[in-house]
């Protein structure tokens, strides 16, 4: 999550990339860097828009954030590593271009920067102005330990008077709604109205949808499965345990069977109960993580 957000002049992404291009309908981007800059370009043959872009959203698949007479705009294409090219940005494939300026990216309200900065760098917000001068790329401590930034200058003088609120301990529910303030809660999903594979990216609202969920269980919270501090972990065993923590044959001895064991396997839980779904325009698979019995060929169940 550190890298959740980056500025100009040290995005790996576009270092690696230094000349992007693609053409849509009538009009050719082109994103190029050199020494350290990168400008994202849009032309329809005649005439044409160049702009530096200021800030990268995302670590792998990235969208850039636009800086227009005052304004912010999301680049109407974004960069893909599935693809290893650009095409057009996630949410943005019903815009029709009448001109350069919509061509080239979708103007940003007051409230969707905000969230877009909030939930990307730390200490980018104060209420409901952007601090644009005083955040810093990416998560750090302050953005999820509210204090932590006073601990550790107290923590320099040995004066320990503060302490950031421990996380580990809330229940699934609690956790859910924490981490849901960016990936999306059950409440904002259902608020909103977003249905269909488009949410599989929402987890804390695909997880609360889970027959096994109830709020009060760690065993199946957010903070049971990942541990914020490190990367993703990306093998599918890792997770075995945490789903035999619920879904273990009964102990010898004991009168009671816990929860359901699978008939099919112990390994690879998640390969079956948690699928891989195709994100809407996204050009990349997102583990849902509404667990369930899934079988071939049946609907995305929302």
């Amino acid at each position: 999550m550190r890298h959740a957000l980056e500025s100009a002049g040290s995005d790996p992404v576009l270092d690696t990339h230094p000349n992007l291009s693609v053409r849509q309908g009538p009009y050719t981007y082109t994103v190029l860097t050199r020494d350290g800059q990168s400008t994202y370009s849009v032309t329809d043959g005649t005439d044409s828009l160049n702009l530096p872009i200021h800030w990268m959203f995302g670590q792998h698949s990235q969208t850039w954030v636009l800086e227009k007479d005052g304004n912010l705009y999301e680049g109407l294409v974004s960069y893909f590593p599935r693809d290893n090219g650009l095409a057009t940005t996630p949410g943005d494939d019903r815009i029709q271009p009448q001109n350069l300026t919509e061509a080239m990216g979708r103007k940003l309200s007051t409230w969707e920067t905000l969230q877009c900065f909030n939930c990307h760098a730390t200490n980018a917000t104060v209420g409901a102005k952007l601090t644009l001068d005083k955040l810093t790329p990416g998560l750090g401590c302050e953005r999820c330990h509210v204090s932590s930034e006073q601990h550790m200058s107290d923590a320099a003088h040995d004066d320990f008077k503060t302490l950031p609120r421990s996380l580990i301990k809330m229940d699934a529910q609690d956790a859910a709604n924490f981490c849901g303030q960016c990936h999306r809660t059950w409440d904002t999903v259902i608020r909103n109205g977003w249905k269909g594979a488009v949410d599989v990216r929402f987890q804390p609202y695909r997880l609360e949808n889970s027959k096994c969920f109830t709020g009060t269980d760690r065993r199946i919270s957010c903070l049971a499965c990942h541990n914020p501090h490190q990367p993703v972990n990306h093998d599918l065993a890792f997770y075995d345990a945490k789903c035999l923590a619920c879904h273990a044959a009964a102990k010898p001895g004991t009168a009671s069977s816990p929860i359901k064991t699978c008939p099919v396997a112990k390994v690879n839980c998640v390969s079956c109960h948690m699928p891989k779904v195709e994100l809407p325009g996204g050009h990349a698979l997102f583990t849902d993580h509404m667990i369930r019995i899934a079988r071939p060929g049946e609907p995305y169940p929302d």
